[in-house]
């Protein structure tokens, strides 16, 4: 299938991935998980809803764990560069028949919330509350150290429409996954706004889901560190793949699971992307490397299960993909 063009005149300017809302069963449950287990730093709380974020970050919060009846994804969030911004997104959902709405979110400037073609749901924002940034408070540091957000990864049941949907806005293509011969289909795809391997990776499978959220880590071993934290804390079962390398972005990975299942995947050591001219990298689905440079093969789980958006149907895919799971 067609690889997108880069597009260096995006009808509205995003910046990068900002901020996970999920919604959780257990309010405080969840709250231990990622503040003391993982170690992002809670900035505020009450009975309804816990702001998190990464010792890196100066933005109020990079993670919003909300109390609900089920467990869901409710939106991923994109800063924009301006407020202007966010009328050019209006005008350009607006002219291309996508649901919109501006909205007021606690600690974040005026928002727009949108559901795109697949059915994900997502908002925009210029501004943020500001805090100061703990990277030098190491008497704070828990967990592995999350630093900051890295991306997004979403199962989508048509993967070629969704990559052509986020290259018109923009995003850059870094690395694919592609069927052998002439006629052969994108099964997932790496894209990005700010400069590393990916924002966003779509991901073939029943969508629209969440597949994961990603934290970078300082290095290889506050993920190492942080196997040993949950096998001491009763978290054990909850390490779902990992630690290993993928081929795919070169990154030192972790994934694991919350208490409501939603996938949170421990990340570092993948590369720059910024140049103009970078070329995208493309993988055969048949080539191990692309998911396991080293490691265990991944479990069925972590092809198959993923956190729903709320109120969206989910659909089957397009096609089924040719993926080697773990026995």
């Amino acid at each position: 299938m067609p690889v997108p063009t880069h597009i260096f005149d995006p009808p509205f300017n995003i910046i990068r991935c900002s901020h996970a809302v999920l919604d959780v069963v257990d309010l405080g449950k969840s709250r231990a998980f990622y503040e003391n287990t993982v170690g992002l730093h809670v900035e505020d709380a009450d009975d309804k809803a816990v702001y998190l974020r990464g010792s890196e970050e100066h933005q109020h919060h990079s993670l919003v764990l909300r109390k609900a009846s089920t467990a869901a994804c409710s939106r991923l969030g994109f800063k924009v560069g301006n407020d202007g911004d966010l009328d050019k997104a209006a005008s350009f959902f607006s002219e291309n028949g996508i649901a919109y709405g501006f909205v007021d979110q606690p600690f974040q400037g005026r928002t727009l919330q949108f559901t795109d073609p697949a059915g994900f749901q997502l908002e925009l924002y210029a501004s943020m509350e500001k805090r100061p940034h703990l990277l030098r408070r190491y008497d704070l540091y828990k967990g592995c150290h999350p630093q900051r957000l890295d991306h997004f990864n979403v199962f989508a049941p048509e993967v070629q429409n969704t990559v052509n949907f986020y290259a018109r806005l923009g995003f850059r293509l870094t690395e694919y996954g592609e069927e052998d011969g002439p006629n052969g289909r994108i099964a997932a795809a790496w894209m990005h706004r700010k400069g590393n391997v990916h924002d966003l990776a779509i991901t073939n499978g029943k969508g629209p889901r969440l597949h994961h959220i990603a934290y970078w880590t300082p290095t290889a071993m506050n993920i190492l560190h942080l196997c040993d934290v949950m096998a001491s804390s009763g978290y054990l079962k909850n390490i779902e793949r990992g630690p290993g390398r993928h081929g795919i972005s070169n990154a030192f990975f972790l994934y694991i699971r919350d208490p409501d299942g939603h996938r949170l995947e421990l990340y570092t050591s993948d590369y720059f992307t910024g140049d103009h001219d970078h070329e995208p990298l493309r993988w055969s689905l048949k080539d191990p490397r692309r998911q396991t440079l080293w490691g265990a093969p991944a479990p069925r789980s972590w092809f198959e299960e993923g956190s729903p958006f709320a109120g969206q149907a989910v659909r089957e895919p397009a096609f089924v993909a040719d993926v080697t799971i773990a026995d």
